[in-house]
C-alpha cells in the first residue's frame, strides 16, 4: 500500500430520526470523487456510518487511507468500542444490543481491507472537506424530498 487516499465524510439528519443524507469526498493524486445518498427515515449516526462505508466501498483495492470525520461516534466506535462489542457478542457494556450493528459489521469488514488513520475534525468549523461533505449530505436530502414531493402530487 503506497498511495494515500484522503477521505472526508459527513452525515446529516433533519430530525433524529427523520430524513437523512450522507456525503463523502475521496481525493488522491489531485483527483476528487464525490459520493452521496439519502434515506427517508434514519438517524444521524446511521448516516455518519453510511458515509464512511460507502467511501471505503468505492476503493477498488487496498490502500492507505487518511479518513476525516466529524463524528466522535464513528471514530470512537471503530477505534475503541467495536473490538469489545465483538468480544461481548455485539452487546454493550450494559448488556444491551449494539445499535446499528448491521452498519458496524459492514464498516468493520470494509476497514479491514485498508490501513486507515482515523482523524476527527470539528464539524461546521470551516474544514473544506468536511464542509463539502455536509453540503453533499444536505443536497442528497433535498433531492430525495423533492422526488417524494413530486410523487405525492
Amino acid at each position: 500500500m503506497s498511495e494515500v487516499v484522503e477521505i472526508y465524510t459527513d452525515g446529516a439528519c433533519r430530525g433524529n430520526p427523520g430524513p437523512g443524507g450522507w456525503g463523502a469526498l475521496l481525493a488522491v493524486r489531485g483527483r476528487e470523487k464525490e459520493l452521496s445518498g439519502a434515506e427517508s427515515h434514519t438517524t444521524n449516526n446511521r448516516m455518519e456510518l453510511q458515509a464512511v462505508i460507502c467511501a471505503l466501498q468505492a476503493l477498488k483495492r487496498p490502500v492507505d487511507v487518511r479518513l476525516y470525520t466529524d463524528s466522535q461516534y464513528v471514530r470512537n466506535g471503530i477505534l475503541s468500542w467495536l473490538p469489545q462489542w465483538k468480544v461481548r457478542g455485539w452487546r454493550t457494556l450494559g448488556k444491551q444490543p449494539v445499535k446499528n450493528q448491521d452498519l458496524w459489521e459492514l464498516l468493520d469488514a470494509e476497514a479491514a481491507r485498508h490501513r486507515i488513520e482515523w482523524h476527527w475534525v470539528r464539524g461546521h468549523a470551516g474544514v473544506p472537506g468536511n464542509e463539502r461533505c455536509d453540503a453533499l449530505a444536505n443536497a442528497a436530502i433535498d433531492a430525495m424530498l423533492a422526488v417524494d414531493s413530486r410523487l405525492r402530487e
